[in-house]
């Protein structure tokens, strides 16, 4: 009995002894500015803050746009043929060199019309004035009716062989049916042309045509006097702006598609017919538009946000997009006029982070 307490003795001094050493510890850390000090003096520490680029949201005009895919066309295009067959006694242009209405392109071989014209008018004075005798004779009682109704006949026929004889000499020169510019020629001085032969392609290019489709959803925005926008490859940035001025009134069953065609100016001259050219149709506009640089906008999976600086803190805030345009997207939900964004350093903060806007256009 006397072990067994003694044994409760010692076992009791024991746990006495490590509580005094515990409650020691605790104490020295306490008063020694310690790990629980530490924690909590951490939670009081003010967060840096953090130098950012901001803008204001900027209010503007968005028009909806529709892409399509096109080809340039000549506002007028001609192959310059030959109605009668001859041969070819002068070219009177430079190929590729501008030209105007009525100049004279090509000259026919013209001896054997002007020779048939020269009969021609020689039987019509023969005519005449067998015509005159019959009608003399005719007035004193001396001819028959007959007579002078043949000679009229004969007479009007002559008038005809004239004229066309006329006309076939006219068709030896060959003129510009309007102004363009000439292409390359297909024949030379001395050659035998037949009706119908091609000779030389003949363009007017100013305005140039573009002619694209866009399907037929888009039917309902489409109508004449549309702008646009046109960039061909040849001429990499640099935009062409142009007008809706013919609607094709039948939709393609097979692309469910609408033709379009549109003018656009080229003064210069730089477009040419059969260049593949890109097109943006303004089908509708909208003003009142809020619009921010797309540097501005943080994806986050299929989500996108920005941040906003209110107050000096970084708030993140839940966005829907718009249009885009170079360098700039239209915000359809999330923000209003004044609302300022960053646009630098959103990878160093987040939601709820001091910020100090810096830079050049900051909008604070």
């Amino acid at each position: 009995m006397a072990r067994r307490s003694m044994g409760k003795e010692a076992a009791g001094a024991l746990v006495v002894l490590l509580l005094s050493w515990i409650t020691g510890s605790l104490v020295a850390s306490w008063s020694a500015g310690g790990p629980l000090i530490s924690m909590a003096a951490a939670q009081q520490t003010p967060r840096p803050v953090v130098p950012v680029e901001a803008v204001g949201v900027e209010v503007g005009t968005i028009t909806d746009e529709v892409a399509a895919i096109g080809t340039l066309r000549s506002n007028e295009s001609v192959i310059i043929r030959p109605e009668i067959a001859g041969r070819i006694a002068g070219i009177h242009f430079s190929e590729g060199e501008p030209t105007r209405i009525g100049a004279l392109l090509f000259a026919l071989d013209d001896d054997i019309y002007q020779a048939e014209l020269t009969e021609a008018e020689a039987s019509l004075l023969l005519a005449q004035r067998n015509y005159e005798r019959a009608a003399e004779l005719y007035t004193k009682g001396a001819g028959t009716a007959r007579g002078r109704d043949e000679a009229e006949a004969v007479l009007q026929t002559d008038r005809a062989r004239v004229v066309l004889a006329k006309a076939r000499l006219e068709k030896t020169r060959i003129s510009a049916p309007f102004d363009g510019i000439l292409g390359l020629r297909q024949v030379s001085i001395g050659d035998y042309v037949t009706p119908g032969q091609d000779l030389v392609n003949l363009e007017n290019i100013d305005p140039i045509k573009v002619e694209f489709r866009v399907p037929e959803r888009f039917l309902s925005g489409l109508a004449r006097g549309q702008g646009l926008r046109v960039t061909v490859d040849a001429f990499p940035g640099r935009a062409f702006e142009g007008e809706v001025y013919a609607l094709d009134p039948r939709v393609d069953t097979a692309g469910r598609s609408v033709a379009i065609r549109a003018r656009v100016p080229n003064s210069d001259r730089v477009l040419r017919p059969g260049l593949f050219a890109r097109v943006n149709l303004a089908i509708e506009s909208r003003k009142n538009a809020l619009i921010v640089p797309e540097q501005a906008i943080v994806p986050r999976g299929d989500e996108r946000f920005v941040f906003k600086v209110v107050d000096g803190k970084a708030v993140m805030t839940k966005v829907i997009l718009g249009q885009r345009r170079t360098g700039r997207v239209e915000i359809v939900d999330g923000l209003e006029p004044g609302d300022v964004v960053v646009t630098a350093g959103q990878i160093k903060i987040r939601d709820g982070a001091p910020v100090k806007v810096v830079g050049e256009g900051s909008g604070a």
